[in-house]
């Protein structure tokens, strides 16, 4: 079962990308949607009835050099069977959504193929993030995580006669492969230190690195913490964290669907999934642990100010992405890995439904993306209406307080802030004050896209708004099933993710008691040993094995969550309020109001609407110097000393000795056996003058 899901969207990939000639475009859109159907069906059978215990499916054979053994193996734990559902899901959804959103693409000439092109690249990126969280050593992993890169290139480039397609596609492929370079360095030297790119070997390793020293950039550091930090500069990347984040709003230029697939759902959590996979590494990394801590929230916070004043609705929903890759990333950070998941998880469901409901807006409005052109649309568009406010209410964490009733993003991002306040550090001190203010301004900003679009007066064009229309079934069904899933999800996921520790260890797999966890859990056999004779000590009782996560016995961060102050407990719900309190007043009460206050804030306005400027810092400090060195090296290089000497020296000599080189090639036997007598005379000279004839 697992083989078939990994593979049912490679061989979709395939059919629609070579065969859509014999079988048609529509067979090769169904066909493709109809395999991804069926990897959902099948995902979703194996996370209802999967046990926790650990699952090796052998592929193939690929390199064995030594102690480096590739091969290609299905690694089937509870990471994995999360992971499936979410991408599997999204993307049955997106494909059966893309078969009514690309019916009519205005982005294309009348009779011009382009939908198999579509659908294949789409199954493609399927195969290749299924294949990035099914892996069981670090190359098969690097390899889905390029698999992604590329398709990713190919889909946010996908209207390519646009040139700020191309741009942002090329960005996203660039800036992904800065992070992408310290992911090839942290497997390096988890190898160099272990001598294994395999999982298991790799954890069971992990306490000995926190005793060891690596020499990395002239000076020697601590083995775990660098290696840790190295993997993480690869998840910033493809999870667009602070720094590395540049692409993703850029990224909307793709078509809708391609947002809610891979910003939503898919790519942008790969470097969570990492960070969780990789937990028995970060456990033994506390420097590296705090760093992602202040790098999640410090996103966190950073998303949600630019979110406040975009216009365009995918970048409000793309910066949203961004600021909940924060929450996740400090949930990983605190060393509470399945609150991180179960965020990772509620996130997938709603926020794929608010691209998809964006989509659905910008399909009725006749590609209009401005939200300062809308208004009034609650009545034109009724079923994307009560989509995007199930989306909205599950992203802003509606619930009753200190009980088991809200919205998804109710339990899940409510569990993130009260894990930062339990880790009782400064780093989490900060991460809890930084998405409290988040959640205030994700309230904010989702209620004011909420309100612009679909209340108040109708804005801009006339005739676009008279014909507004509701997107066909094919389009709003897959808005039903994601609703379902924002709706219901924490609210029957949040024990298993954060409830007591015996039920969130029974659902990753893990024993309840550390001395039962030798053959099911994440403690190996050296704990068993110490507590049998009473010799072992912290490190060797916290060797890794074959669980899904590993926590320390010395993380009590999950538990101290469980007993944070009620205070602590409803301030999301406050921060919720007044964000919602403020959107309300600002334009429904005083709808003249937020104009007023760009103007009179300018300064402030502009630094947030310039996403405080780190694409122009940027092109001055990175892409210019580049741009000058290129044109430097062309033109005085290729320019001056390539084409003005070296060519011109050629251009000179070569003829000249071609010359001689054709006097010597006359067609007379005399002349080639002149030749052959005075190459002779200086072979017997040469032999004669160097000693050789001794």
């Amino acid at each position: 079962m697992p083989s078939i899901i990994l593979f049912a969207p490679l061989v979709g990939a395939l059919i629609a990308g070579f065969g859509w000639r014999i079988i048609g475009e529509t067979a090769a859109m169904y066909v493709t949607t109809g395999l991804l159907m069926l990897a959902a069906v099948l995902s979703w059978i194996t996370f209802l009835t999967f046990d926790g215990t650990l699952q090796q499916i052998h592929i193939l054979d690929f390199i064995r050099s030594g102690a480096l053994d590739t091969s290609w193996a299905i690694r089937l734990d509870r990471l994995t069977t999360i992971m499936l559902i979410v991408i599997t899901t999204v993307s049955a959804l997106v494909h059966l959504y893309s078969i009514g959103y690309m019916a009519h693409d205005e982005n294309y000439k009348e009779g011009e193929t382009y939908k198999p092109r579509f659908f294949a690249y789409l199954s493609f990126f399927t195969f290749a993030m299924l294949s990035l969280v099914t892996a069981d050593n670090l190359v098969q992993m690097f390899f889905g995580w390029e698999g992604v890169g590329v398709a990713s290139y190919l889909l946010i480039g996908f209207y390519y006669r646009k040139p700020s397609a191309n741009a942002a596609a090329i960005k996203a492929f660039v800036v992904n492969r800065v992070g992408d370079f310290g992911f090839a360095l942290g497997i390096f030297g988890l190898f160099l230190m272990t001598d294994s790119i395999n999982f298991t070997e790799i954890f069971a390793a992990t306490p000995e690195l926190a005793h060891q020293s690596i020499t990395f950039l002239w000076k020697d550091w601590n083995a775990a913490n660098v290696l840790a930090f190295l993997l993480f500069v690869g998840a910033m990347g493809k999870s667009a964290q602070l720094l590395l984040h540049t692409w993703l709003p850029d990224a909307m230029e793709g078509p809708t669907p391609v947002s809610a697939l891979i910003h939503a759902a898919t790519m942008v959590t790969a470097g969570v999934f990492l960070v969780c996979r990789m937990s028995p590494l970060f456990e033994f990394a506390p420097e590296a642990k705090t760093f992602v801590v202040y790098v999640g929230a410090t996103t966190a916070f950073f998303a949600a100010t630019v979110g406040l004043v975009q216009n365009d609705i995918k970048r409000v929903i793309a910066y949203s992405t961004c600021s909940q890759l924060g929450y996740m990333f400090v949930a990983a950070g605190v060393g509470v890995y399945s609150v991180a998941m179960f965020h990772l998880l509620t996130h997938a469901f709603f926020k794929a439904m608010l691209f998809l409901g964006a989509g659905s807006v910008i399909h009725a409005m006749h590609h209009e993306q401005d939200m300062r052109n809308y208004g009034a649309l609650r009545h034109k568009i009724p079923k994307t209406f009560w989509a995007m406010m199930i989306g909205t209410l599950a992203i802003t964490g509606v619930g009753i307080p200190l009980t088991t009733i809200g919205f998804a993003g109710f339990f899940s991002k409510d569990a993130v802030i009260e894990s930062a306040f339990g880790a009782h550090t400064a780093a989490g001190n900060y991460a809890f004050v930084m998405l409290v203010i988040a959640a205030f301004m994700t309230s904010f900003y989702s209620w004011r896209l909420m309100f612009m679009t679909f209340y108040g007066t109708a804005r801009g064009d006339k005739h676009t708004h008279d014909h507004a229309h509701e997107s066909p079934a094919v389009m709003t069904i897959p808005l039903g099933v994601l609703a379902v899933g924002a709706v219901f999800a924490g609210m029957v996921f949040v024990g298993p993710f954060f409830g007591d520790h015996d039920e969130v260890n029974k659902f990753y797999g893990v024993g309840g008691e550390k001395h039962a966890l030798v053959e099911t859990g994440l403690i190996g056999a050296a704990y068993a040993a110490s507590e049998d004779t009473g010799h072992g000590d912290d490190h060797a009782a916290a060797a890794p094995g074959d669980g899904a996560i590993y926590t320390h016995p010395d993380n009590h961060v999950m538990d101290a969550a469980h007993h944070s102050p009620k205070w602590v407990k409803i301030s999301p719900f406050i921060a919720m309020i007044l964000g919602l309190s403020l959107a309300w007043f600002m334009y429904i009460k005083r709808p003249h109001l937020p104009a007023k206050l760009a103007a009179n804030q300018r300064i402030l306005y502009e630094f947030l609407l310039n996403k405080w400027y780190f694409d122009e810092i940027y092109d001055a400090v990175i892409v210019n110097p580049a741009k000058r060195l290129g044109v430097f090296l062309w033109k005085r290089g290729d320019g001056t000393v390539i084409d003005g000497t070296l060519n011109g020296v050629a251009m000179g000599a070569v003829p000249y000795l071609t010359g001689w080189a054709k006097k010597m090639q006359s067609g007379f036997l005399f002349t080639y056996a002149f030749w052959m007598v005075l190459g002779i005379v200086g072979l017997i000279t040469w032999m004669s003058i160097g000693g050789g004839a001794n």
